[in-house]
């Protein structure tokens, strides 16, 4: 692995759809959920309101204008301080570009924005299993051993 990575990471903007979009096809291939991330896609308007937003946050790692990596993140506002976090929703890379220091430029970048908006802490999730991820996020940040739990929205 390259200790730097010769990808381009930048931040998308509202003004970036076709980046976006082929950053979603790539976490579809990366997640091999092609159908979650390709069977009913955001229209244009959803996805530039999103990108709009200062709380979501879309890095893309491109290489000769093609995305090979990608980050979704939220800035998550706290109540119990002045201050925010950043939650890292989604990162892939593609898979012929991995181990190529992609995923590590671009939480690097995510570092930046995160500093630059006062946010105090980063943090990001990976499944038990996925060791990759493991490793990477071992390698940057303080692991915390917690159980996740998914509850159903239910209308009244």
């Amino acid at each position: 692995m390259s200790s730097k990575s010769s990808a381009t990471v930048r931040q998308l903007t509202a003004d970036d759809l076709p980046p976006m979009r082929e950053m979603l096809a790539m976490f579809g291939e990366a997640f091999e959920q092609t159908d979650v991330f390709g069977d009913r896609p955001p229209s244009d308007d959803y996805l530039r309101r999103l990108l709009g937003k200062t709380t979501f946050i879309a890095l893309a790692a491109l290489k000769q204008d093609r995305v090979v990596g990608g980050i979704a993140a939220y800035e998550l506002e706290k109540f119990e301080q002045e201050r925010s976090e950043i939650y890292v929703y989604d990162l892939a890379v593609d898979a012929a570009h991995r181990r190529e220091g992609i995923a590590t430029a671009m939480i690097e970048k995510l570092k930046l924005i995160a500093a630059q908006r006062g946010a105090y802490v980063i943090f990001v999730q990976a499944d038990l299993g996925d060791e990759p991820a493991i490793r990477l996020y071992t390698k940057l940040g303080t692991r915390e051993d917690v159980l996740h739990f998914d509850i159903e929205p239910q209308a009244e």
